[in-house]
């Protein structure tokens, strides 16, 4: 099917009181949201009220280098989305929950709980965490070799989705006369043994609505991408161009393929941080407004860890130091390459950098009317460089307000968007069809061999 004939899909990246780093001291938002569930819960109506598919939080599992300066992620975000679900009914809800602290049965059944209180709108966004300070929380000396990292996510992931086939989709029978609650012949045992797991099963959760929740995945390394290709429905991304957006989407897309999916099965997702006023003039302005608002104490903290390169004494007005080949970087190699490409262009100050940076760490932002946002959005789908959007805003409510009630608008009347809701689930939303149990399947296979 032609894009031109396709609708793309829409995701609001919520964080906080906003995505830029400022949000939390500038006049239009109240730092206070940030600790109030109700908060959170408006946010998730307003996202449901614009038909988006998807709300989706980002998850740490360190302090690091905000505590000062910046306000804390608060919430564990399967625990939010749980409040966020019961006062909402269609938009779906995606949390982080990183591979490499964590089990895949205990993943399982809160991604599992999360599915069945939502009534199928679950999704797990799967990372690899990669800082120091994470490990030092989890009584590791360093952070798990890049490499390393994707072998245990490969195999959690996979042991994951056989815990949530563990019960076939008929298993529960619940009939009350007979006393039987369950069909013990389709809740199986697993009885995983690799590498890194063992792990019996079956999962005490029945299967959801959805069978399971979305996967998505937000690494773009080698590995990251191989990783993507293999399991992922959804990836976010951070591209500042068509041209660099063009790239990933075509490579991306051909490793799907070559993993032996159709390319339709994943889509991409690059992130925008869209500052949006009257006037294109009025948009700068209110980004600019962010951005003399930027602490350099804070930002120097921040690109330090990003680079992995001690930048708190580095002057602000003279170019990053020398950084160290890619090869040599254990965290996020995709972000780091971005920022180190980022500055490398025309030679930018540290200052120039940070500034670039605080709207949404390397994502693209954009400062326009809600036409040229519309427009812009527009271009990117149907030149080939995304099959739709992860909206980060940079403040919030008002951000994501002015989104959903002027651009998503003039995205409808375009055919660009969908005007109502067609499906009840996340996949749905998605486009992604049913999903076979394994077990069903191997039964299926048996009887008609």
């Amino acid at each position: 099917m032609s894009k031109l004939n396709k609708k793309f899909h829409l995701n609001a990246f919520l964080m906080g009181v906003g995505h830029h780093e400022a949000a939390w001291r500038h006049p239009r938002t109240n730092a206070g949201d940030a600790l109030d569930v109700a908060h959170f819960q408006n946010l998730g109506k307003i996202a449901e009220r614009g038909k988006l598919d998807s709300v989706f939080f980002a998850d740490g599992l360190a302090v690091g280098p905000r505590v000062k300066n910046n306000v804390q992620a608060i919430f564990e975000p399967v625990t939010l989305l749980s409040a966020i679900a019961v006062a909402t009914e269609r938009i779906g809800l995606i949390a982080t929950s990183s591979t490499t602290y964590a089990d895949p049965y205990t993943t399982a059944r809160k991604f599992t709980s999360l599915d069945h209180i939502s009534a199928g709108r679950a999704g797990w966004n799967i990372v690899t965490s990669a800082g120091a300070d994470e490990a030092a929380n989890y009584g590791l000396d360093g952070t798990p070799l890049h490499a390393g990292r994707y072998d245990r996510a490969q195999e959690f992931v996979d042991v994951t989705i056989e815990l949530w086939d563990s019960w076939e989709d008929d298993a529960v029978r619940l009939d009350v006369e007979a006393g039987i609650f369950a069909n013990p012949d389709k809740v199986h045992i697993i009885n995983h043994k690799g590498e890194h797991f063992q792990i019996r099963g079956p999962l005490n959760s029945p299967r959801s609505l959805q069978g399971r929740p979305l996967l998505v995945q937000a690494g773009s390394s080698e590995s990251g991408k191989d990783f993507a290709a293999r399991y992922a429905e959804a990836v976010f991304t951070a591209q500042r161009t068509l041209e660099q957006g063009q790239e990933f989407y075509r490579d991306l897309k051909a490793r799907v393929v070559k993993a032996g999916r159709s390319a339709d099965d994943l889509k991409v997702l690059p992130g925008i941080v869209p500052f949006i006023a009257d006037t294109e003039e009025e948009a700068r302005a209110l980004e600019q407004s962010f951005t003399d608002l930027i602490s350099p104490e804070y930002s120097l903290r921040q690109l330090s860890t990003m680079l992995g390169v001690d930048l708190t004494e580095h002057s602000l007005d003279a170019p990053l130091p020398p950084l160290p080949p890619i090869e040599q970087i254990e965290g996020h190699k995709s972000r780091y390459q971005l920022v180190k490409d980022l500055a490398a262009e025309g030679n930018r100050t540290v200052r120039e950098l940070i500034g670039l940076l605080g709207g949404g760490r390397g994502h693209r932002t954009f400062a326009g009317t809600p036409e040229q946002v519309a427009d812009e959005l527009e271009q990117w789908f149907t030149q080939g460089a995304a099959d739709g959007f992860n909206i980060m805003p940079p403040y919030l409510p008002g951000g994501l307000e002015d989104f959903v009630d002027r651009v998503v608008p003039i995205l409808q009347q375009r055919g660009l968007f969908r005007d109502e809701y067609t499906s009840t689930t996340l996949r749905g939303h998605y486009g992604l069809g049913e999903l076979d149990n394994q077990f069903a399947a191997a039964r299926a296979e048996a009887t008609t061999a």
